[in-house]
């Protein structure tokens, strides 16, 4: 059974629930209720990212079950490797896909714990590239070299000059990462471990 504190970390009001099936997967992993809240600020982002792809870019061939999944478990290596939730790392990359398909998750659903953080690869697609923004911009973090790459990917798509799909790129950044400071108190306000409530 979850602990009250990860369990509200899951369900409480303000962003967006994550997928039941990612939230089942961290419940049964006993997850650090601070990783849960980060999984639902970056999962609130990807659904925002999405929901733009759908209006502003129709033509753009986006999994959006696969995004949100993504966006849902791609740090899920985590709760295999907690010291990475307060520190550097990226042992969890691996763990956390090795995790996920042997729990039976399908890799295209699982992909995103490998590959969230190697969006400069050759072969990484816009779902991909939408994780992985998503992954930044929770946080008001810009990274120009992976927007640049989702530029490219949009401007293809659309047959849109680069320039033009910079501009709509840039103004969903923007909006987006003005949301920052309340998705990052969100984090904060769960320890990083399961016993009592934070205070930072």
């Amino acid at each position: 059974m979850p602990s009250p504190i990860l369990r509200r970390a899951l369900t409480e009001p303000g962003l967006r629930p994550l997928p039941e099936r990612a939230a089942r997967l961290l419940e049964d992993l006993g997850a650090p209720p601070r990783l849960a809240a980060h999984l639902r600020a970056v999962h609130d982002v990807a659904a925002e990212l999405v929901d733009w792809a759908r209006e502003r870019r129709p033509g753009l061939a986006v999994d959006a079950e696969a995004v949100l999944f993504g966006a849902a478990t791609h740090d899920i290596g985590k709760a295999l490797h907690p010291a990475e939730l307060s520190g550097p790392g990226a042992e969890h990359e691996r763990a956390g896909h090795a995790l996920l398909r042997e729990r039976g998750v399908e890799e295209r659903l699982a992909r995103f714990a490998r590959t969230h953080a190697s969006w400069d690869d050759p072969g990484i697609g816009v779902d991909d590239l939408l994780v992985s923004l998503a992954d930044a911009i929770w946080k008001g973090e810009r990274l120009p070299a992976l927007e640049q790459r989702l530029v490219e990917v949009l401007a293809a798509a659309s047959g849109q000059a680069e320039w033009e799909a910079f501009m709509d790129l840039d103004d969903v950044c923007d909006r987006l990462a003005a949301g920052a400071d309340r998705r990052l108190a969100f984090q904060s306000a769960y320890p990083v471990a399961g016993g009592t409530e934070s205070t930072a």
